[in-house]
């Protein structure tokens, strides 16, 4: 069973965080839920210190990802970063189970309530330790009163584990349950679909990046036609076909030569404008690249990838973009950088936020980034829009998704 949660890309997984206090028993919970020794289990409190995460297959929701987390009361300096690290976990986090123990809610509790709240995460309660005693009766109600669903459970005797299960797959919304649109929605059946995949030298040896290996399930799928080509040899293929392709998708950082190579009259975009929109709101991304133009000397730039990978000579976020954007816009700009999991809180001192493609995180971690860029008045886009803006080709690539019509 397992075994598709594993080979299921992380970024694809529903991610569910057990949070609360030391000593709650959220490593039991989460080994009684995957049926195995997943966290280490001890009466010594704070034993679990950075989140643990484990891959599970859950019925009715299908591949997820569990972390266990350190406690909410954690003490001392190093316990305040443990639950900042905690708190970072929840960024990623599509649904939050609230583990409370024998001596009941407490004020920390309360005020992680109103945090997953304020994060719109959907919340479930869960009362465990059940064997040694039951839930407060006024706990009980102050779940009620702030209309949290909760569930009772011993993960000590694995009592309840199966409703516990249920209950977390029914607060699942509608829109994690469904996959987000990539491409498919712009082709059918029969359709011929041209991939232009240069080789990604910063992909894993012998794989193509995840954005073309999802496009060609999606191909697949749909029972379409998929041709691969490099950008050396696109010409001749558009030559040799006899259907005219009904979409090129293309590699951003060769936009500017397939264009020329495409005719005007075939839809042509790509891989990282569609992730832009399978990953987020592609009509927030566009509108950010407006911010481009009004770039002054001195402005500073942020550059956050979701991965972190080792910087090649000609990297794409380290080196062609800031170069790119320094020709484009003729400005002495500063960049800043930040990877995988960080991204600063000081936003305001951006006058641009440069995303990467998030094929790395899932679409909730980066949903959460673009709304608090906004938030706070601060203009995002992502490689692949920037790429198309400095190369001349935006406006083109963005025609097939219909996003102006939307906005």
């Amino acid at each position: 069973m397992n075994e598709n949660a594993n080979s299921t890309p992380r970024s694809l997984r529903i991610v569910i965080t057990l949070i609360g206090r030391r000593n709650v028993g959220k490593s039991s919970l989460i080994n009684s839920i995957c049926g195995q020794n997943v966290s280490i289990v001890s009466d010594v409190a704070g034993t679990t210190t950075d989140a643990v995460a484990k891959s599970y297959e859950l019925s009715g929701l299908g591949a997820v990802t569990f972390y266990d987390t350190a406690g909410l009361d954690d003490e001392g300096d190093l316990g305040q970063q443990r639950i900042s690290a905690t708190k970072k976990v929840l960024y990623k986090t599509d649904i939050a189970v609230l583990v409370i123990g024998t001596d009941g809610i407490q004020e920390s509790d309360a005020e992680i309530v109103k945090d997953v709240r304020e994060m719109k995460i959907p919340l479930l309660v869960v009362f465990n330790k059940t064997d040694i005693s039951s839930p407060k009766v006024e706990d009980k109600k102050w779940v009620e009163q702030n209309n949290v669903q909760y569930v009772e459970v011993s993960a000590e005797k694995s009592e309840n584990i199966n409703v516990l299960k249920q209950k977390i797959s029914d607060i699942v919304p509608e829109d994690l349950r469904q996959d987000p649109l990539l491409a498919g929605d712009l082709f059918a059946a029969g359709d011929v679909v041209v991939l232009v995949t240069p080789i990604d030298y910063s992909a894993p040896k012998g794989r193509l990046i995840l954005p073309q290996v999802q496009v060609l399930r999606e191909i697949l799928d749909k029972g379409a036609k998929g041709i691969i080509v490099k950008e050396t040899e696109l010409e001749s293929i558009l030559m040799l076909l006899k259907q005219k392709p009904a979409l090129i998708i293309s590699d951003s950082q060769v936009i500017m030569k397939v264009a020329t190579i495409v005719p005007q009259d075939v839809p042509l975009t790509t891989f990282s404008i569609l992730f832009a929109r399978n990953k987020g709101d592609i009509r927030v991304m566009y509108s950010g690249a407006s911010a481009i133009d009004d770039l002054k000397d001195g402005d500073k730039v942020l550059i956050a990838e979701a991965c972190s990978h080792h910087a090649m000579e000609d990297d794409i976020g380290k080196v062609k973009i800031p170069n790119w954007l320094k020709k484009y816009t003729g400005k002495n700009l500063m960049f800043d950088f930040c990877h995988g999991g960080d991204f600063p809180d000081n936003l305001e001192q951006y006058s641009l936020v440069i995303h990467c493609g998030a094929c790395m995180i899932n679409r909730t971690e980066m949903v959460r980034r673009l709304n608090e860029c906004v938030r706070r008045g601060v203009k995002i886009t992502n490689y692949g829009v920037v790429i198309s803006k400095t190369q001349g080709v935006l406006e083109r690539v963005v025609e097939p998704l219909k996003i102006k019509e939307n906005i």
